[in-house]
């Protein structure tokens, strides 16, 4: 790490504390000629897939569109901001965790509905609808029976 103030390429580590729950990494430094001390922060730089839309053209993963979405489903719904923040991190785990470089956006609806789930079941069913393109009612009804089979059984 060159020093900010002097340039030189030479400092020292005084003193480093984790911060943001553990996901970054707060360093003291000291420039070995100069001697004044500044501050980095350290965090890991982890790289999201691309998305594989239907018609195979790709776009780079969009946490914005896919938090939109999210909060769509889950409008006037008694679902907390943590609980939304806790699923969206948990897709962009699975994601990443997949190893992929290129994931389906069938996954990613896959996965945002397994989320959606858990949180809410109206939600779920209301990105269901629009994730699977349900065309009448007998769909909205046949998805709602698989519900609640799972829950019975």
């Amino acid at each position: 790490m060159h020093c900010p103030f002097c340039s030189h390429h030479e400092t020292k580590v005084i003193d480093s504390r984790l911060m943001a729950e553990g996901e970054q990494i707060r360093r003291r430094r000291g420039c070995m000629e100069c001697n004044e001390r500044f501050t980095t922060f350290e965090v890991a730089e982890l790289l999201m897939p691309k998305v594989i839309k239907q018609d195979g053209s790709r776009q780079p993963f969009d946490e914005d569109k896919l938090r939109a979405g999210i909060l769509r489903s889950l409008e006037k719904r008694p679902v907390g901001v943590e609980a939304i923040e806790s699923a969206i991190s948990r897709i962009k785990h699975k994601l990443r965790a997949s190893g992929e470089r290129e994931v389906p956006t069938q996954l990613l609806g896959e996965t945002v509905m397994e989320q959606l789930r858990g949180l809410d079941e109206v939600a779920y069913v209301r990105f269901a609808s629009v994730y699977r393109s349900f065309k009448d009612l007998n769909e909205f009804r046949a998805e709602i029976e698989r519900l609640e089979q799972e829950q019975n059984g």
